[in-house]
């Protein structure tokens, strides 16, 4: 909501109400080269043409530095609201898959083209209001970048405009008192996460993403098919045979069956589906067809 917004950044949101665009928040990402924008409104972050990240900055959420500086922190807690509340399946998969193209921009040392978004409902209710809309979100000039990750306190910064420079820890205290992130909790070293763990992280989250997105997705681990999840559309067609294998601290590396090395010989549709960061906040996969599968990293011929 507006009152949430600081004077600042309300300033340049309402100068572009002055100008008139009359465009809707759909036609903003569309504008901006998001295909398939309207299927796609719901999310919080799109992978456009040119290979461009584009994300929603919650103006409510956006602080300024003692110096006039802008920036945003960013919870890397993708099962929890910002209220603190649990996150439902769909939820869990949008934020996790938000991160996934938040790290990919921070891997790549590229920039985020933000949309700075208000809204009619408490910042807070976003989530748990289902008649929640948005009020206005218009595209910001100034490209923003990911200043710091920080896995253990579960907290990114980004920054608009130029690299090289970084909130200090006072700014990022009161902008936590904003809200947006939840305290830091910092959990005590249990070291690296055994390969079993991170193989199960990467079966529950890549049968949580298709989920989410209305496919059935079983698990076949125990049959021992040359496959471990089986994603099928609502009619029963099987879409995918995925050869699931999760990468992590400590867990750089996989092999491949001989079961699974024969049913990728068969050809569609087998996929080898690669994990990485599976047990972490910032999980991603990529699948590779099976001509693709020496491209994969990790790989242990």
């Amino acid at each position: 909501m507006d009152k949430e917004v600081e004077p600042a950044v309300l300033a340049v949101i309402n100068e572009k109400r002055l100008l008139g665009d009359k465009r809707t928040p759909v036609e903003i990402i569309a504008k901006m080269g998001v295909f398939d924008a309207r299927t796609k409104a719901a999310d919080s972050a799109w992978l456009a043409t040119g290979d461009n990240v584009i994300a929603t900055l919650w103006a409510e959420y956006v602080s300024l530095s003692a110096d006039g500086h802008w920036f945003y922190l960013e919870s890397l807690d993708a099962q929890h609201r910002t209220d603190g509340g649990e996150r439902s399946a769909l939820q869990i998969q949008r934020a996790k898959d938000r991160l996934g193209l938040l790290k990919r921009t921070l891997d790549a040392g590229q920039g985020v083209r933000a949309v700075l978004q208000t809204n009619r409902v408490p910042i807070a209710d976003l989530e748990t209001d289902k008649a929640a809309k948005v009020s206005m979100r218009i595209p910001d000039e100034h490209e923003w970048h990911i200043a710091s990750w920080d896995t253990d306190l579960k907290i990114a910064v980004l920054v608009r405009g130029p690299r090289g420079w970084a909130p200090t820890a006072e700014d990022i205290e009161a902008a936590r008192a904003r809200g947006g992130v939840p305290a830091p909790v910092v959990e005590s070293a249990a070291g690296d996460a055994s390969p079993e763990a991170v193989q199960a992280a990467a079966l529950e989250y890549l049968t949580r993403h298709f989920a989410g997105y209305g496919y059935k997705a079983a698990n076949v681990v125990d049959q021992k098919l040359g496959y471990d999840i089986e994603v099928a559309d609502k009619k029963g067609n099987t879409l995918l045979k995925l050869a699931v294998k999760g990468t992590a601290r400590g867990v750089a590396s996989f092999q491949l069956t001989g079961e699974e090395r024969a049913c990728a010989s068969k050809g569609d549709p087998w996929r080898l589906a690669v994990v990485s960061d599976a047990i972490g906040p910032a999980a991603q996969h990529k699948l590779y067809k099976p001509d693709e599968i020496d491209k994969a990293p990790g790989l242990a011929l």
